[in-house]
């Protein structure tokens, strides 16, 4: 075999790879991407602590997993509703009463001391060092044409679908879906109609807390966990969710397919260091010349 026809097959086999790894990758931002507008949508507070969220559901899986034995399905469903009680619970004891604040920023500055606090808590349970999730031996997984697709791959793009789905068709089709989208539209009016703007609030963060618990143990099988996991995925679905624009379900999924893809391009052709960079710089990109994302429009009023 020449030289220039091994090259063009070794280039093919690893640009196929990119392009599973990518739309694996965009399936985990995609979740984190909504499940943290579940929480800026009704509140308008920016959670730094929502990184939190991502790192708690990891280490409770974990924690019922391995010290309580439990089938790691069963450890998932039990961390998830353990972050969203949990988190819920901050927000009504914390958050809620700083939301009257006229200051924003309050709240941001709350939530970043809140993430430090978490953090340090989870450093002091189990350490810094990092730990694994996975069980049995790792595999190259299924050959599919050119390239390989782990379980954790398959796990990735089967479950953050679903989720995404169930998100917008919850949102679409409930009543609590309705109810958090006026919320997030106008809450003013919400209240005039007669609406529990706290205990939809409440709702909001709950489930967008319970979908960040996921998408944290969706990473840390793939790639392990430590104690600051949290923040790195926080900041590529906050770029997700703003570069898909106001209230735009395509924008979504065209958002996380494309930082996704831009990044593992960039890990492939250049290194992996230049994966954040890239993110940066199609976030700024977009704020230049694209502000509204994707969705090309500004957040409209719902009727309920």
């Amino acid at each position: 075999m020449s030289f220039e026809r091994s090259f063009r097959v070794v280039d093919k086999i690893g640009v196929t790879q990119v392009l599973i790894n990518s739309l694996s990758g965009a399936c985990l931002y995609l979740l984190i991407g909504v499940s943290f507008w579940l929480i800026y949508a009704p509140t308008k507070t920016f959670f730094v602590s929502h990184a939190a969220a991502i790192t708690f559901g990891a280490y409770a899986c974990y924690w019922f997993n391995q010290y309580f034995g439990l089938p790691l399905p069963t450890a998932v469903c039990l961390a998830a509703i353990a972050v969203a009680l949990g988190f819920a619970a901050v927000e009504n004891a914390l958050f809620q009463s700083l939301r009257g604040d006229s200051k924003s920023w309050v709240g941001l500055v709350a939530s970043i001391g809140l993430y430090v606090v978490l953090q340090n808590i989870i450093s002091l349970g189990f350490g810094d060092d990092t730990l694994v999730l996975r069980q049995g031996t790792i595999t190259v997984g299924q050959k599919i044409g050119h390239a390989y697709v782990t379980w954790v791959q398959t796990l990735m793009i089967i479950v953050g679908g679903v989720l995404f789905v169930s998100t917008i068709m919850l949102l679409s089709t409930t009543r609590l879906g309705r109810g958090i989208r006026g919320v997030a539209s106008n809450p003013d009016l919400c209240v005039l109609l007669g609406l529990n703007v706290d205990r939809i609030t409440l709702w909001s963060i709950g489930m967008g807390s319970a979908l960040a618990a996921v998408a944290g143990i969706l990473s840390a099988l793939d790639s392990d966990m430590t104690p600051t996991m949290g923040f790195r995925l926080l900041l590529n679905g906050v770029i997700v969710m703003i570069i898909a624009g106001a209230g735009s379900i395509r924008g979504f999924a065209w958002a996380a397919l494309l930082l996704s893809m831009a990044q593992h391009l960039a890990a492939y052709f250049l290194d992996a260091k230049w994966m954040d960079t890239v993110a940066f710089i199609i976030l700024i990109g977009f704020l230049i010349w694209k502000p509204l994302g994707f969705a090309e429009q500004r957040l409209k009023k719902v009727e309920l």
